[in-house]
C-alpha cells in the first residue's frame, strides 16, 4: 500500500500556503505532488546501480513554481496546447480566449494567462493516492461554463504512476487536460537527454506550421525524421534540415497514437530509456496524441531550480497526452467538446521499469 505525507512547501505571494504530498511505494519509489497546479515535483527510482535518481525537473518550493513560466510538472487546461486566435465555436456562438503565445502573442496556449497550472487545487488523500480538485469559473481564460476538475495521482507498487482526470461543466465547453512533465533518466540535473532514447507508438503526425498550430494535415513520418517507430536516440535526427524541426528547434510535435496495441485498455503511446542508468520509461493513455516536446526552449536561467540545477536547452523531454492542438480549428480532428452535465474521463499512466 501506498505510503503519503504531507509537508508544507511555502507560500505565494499573496501569503497562501502551498502543501507538498509524498506518495512512496513498496519498492521506495517517492513520487511528489503539489497542490499548487496539481504538478509533479519529483520523482525518485533506483537505477541500475541502486542508485537513487529523481527523473522529473522542477523547482525547490512553491514561491520558485509562482515565477515559472515553461509548466514544469503541470496539469495544464483548460485546453493544452495552441489554438489559433484563441477563437472557439460551440453551439455557434464563438469564443475569444485569452491570448497568451505566438510571436506576436496572438494565439492561446494552455488555458490563457493563468491557466489551471497557476491556482492552489484542494488536496484530499484518499486510499488510492492524493486527489486534487480545481473549480474553474465561467469565462475563465474566456471559456464558457464553470467546470469542476479532479485528477487523481496514484502510484503502484510496480511504478506505475497513473493520472486519472475528469472534468464536469454547467455548459457546453472545450476540455482538454494534460501533464506537462519534464522527465530526464538520467536525473534532473544531468544536462542533455540527446544520448537518451525515445520509441514513439504512432505511425502519423499532424503537420504544424513556424507557430506550432496544426492546419489540419495528418501526414505520415515514413522517410522523414519525424519516424520515431522504432527505438531512437533523441538526438539523432533533431537538427536534420526539415521543416517541423526547423519551426520547433527540435522536437515539439503532436503524433497520432495508434489504436493498438492496448494494455488494461490503454494504448501505449511511447517508450524511453537511458542507457547510463538503464532506467525506461513508458507511457499508455486513453488520449488520441502525445505531443514529444524536446525542452528546445528552456535556457538555462530559471531561479529556485532543486538543488541550485539550472535547465539548459534539450535537458528533458515531456510526453503529453493530449486532443491534437488546435483542434478547434480543424473539424478533421478528434474534438475536445465536454457537454454541460456530461463527465470528461481521461487515463495517462507513466510507468518507470530498468532494461532488459
Amino acid at each position: 500500500m501506498t505510503a503519503i505525507k504531507k509537508e508544507d512547501f511555502g507560500k505565494m505571494s499573496d501569503g497562501s500556503s502551498v502543501d507538498l504530498y509524498t506518495l512512496t511505494n513498496a519498492q521506495g519509489t517517492e513520487v511528489q505532488i503539489t497542490n499548487y497546479g496539481a504538478r509533479l515535483v519529483s520523482w525518485r527510482v533506483k537505477d541500475k546501480d541502486g542508485k537513487v535518481v529523481d527523473i522529473l525537473l522542477g523547482y525547490k518550493d512553491a514561491p520558485s513554481y509562482e515565477k515559472d513560466t515553461a509548466s514544469f510538472g503541470a496539469l495544464v487546461g483548460r485546453h493544452a496546447n495552441r489554438i489559433a486566435g484563441g477563437k472557439i465555436l460551440i453551439n455557434g456562438k464563438e469564443y475569444q480566449l485569452e491570448l497568451n503565445t505566438g510571436s506576436k502573442k496572438q494565439n492561446h496556449i494552455h488555458g490563457g494567462v493563468k491557466g489551471f497550472h497557476y491556482h492552489i487545487w484542494d488536496a484530499e488523500e484518499t486510499p488510492e493516492g492524493v486527489k486534487l480538485t480545481y473549480h474553474s469559473k465561467d469565462g475563465e481564460g474566456g471559456y464558457p461554463g464553470n467546470m469542476t476538475v479532479s485528477v487523481l495521482y496514484s502510484l503502484s507498487d510496480d511504478n506505475k504512476l497513473t493520472l486519472d482526470y475528469t472534468a464536469v461543466s454547467d455548459k457546453d465547453t472545450i476540455c482538454n487536460l494534460t501533464n506537462h512533465a519534464y522527465f530526464n533518466l538520467d536525473g534532473y540535473a544531468s544536462g542533455s537527454v540527446l544520448d537518451q532514447k525515445i520509441q514513439l507508438f504512432s505511425d502519423l503526425y499532424t503537420w504544424a506550421d513556424s507557430e506550432s498550430l496544426p492546419d489540419g494535415r495528418i501526414l505520415s513520418v515514413e522517410g522523414t525524421p519525424m519516424d520515431l517507430r522504432n527505438l531512437t536516440r533523441i538526438g539523432e535526427h533533431i537538427d536534420d534540415d526539415f521543416d517541423q524541426l526547423n519551426f520547433g528547434r527540435g522536437y515539439d510535435h503532436n503524433w497520432v497514437i495508434r489504436k493498438e496495441p492496448l494494455v488494461d485498455g490503454l494504448k501505449k503511446a511511447a517508450h524511453a530509456e537511458s542507457d547510463k542508468t538503464g532506467l525506461t520509461l513508458t507511457c499508455y493513455t486513453t488520449q488520441p496524441g502525445v505531443q514529444f516536446y524536446t525542452a528546445n526552449w528552456l535556457a538555462g536561467d530559471q531561479e529556485g531550480g532543486k538543488g541550485g540545477a539550472t535547465f539548459p536547452m534539450r535537458s528533458a523531454f515531456c510526453l503529453e497526452t493530449q486532443f491534437y492542438p488546435n483542434s478547434p480549428a480543424n473539424p478533421n480532428f478528434p474534438q475536445p467538446l465536454l457537454k454541460a452535465g456530461d463527465t470528461w474521463k481521461a487515463k495517462t499512466v507513466y510507468q518507470v521499469g530498468l532494461q532488459d
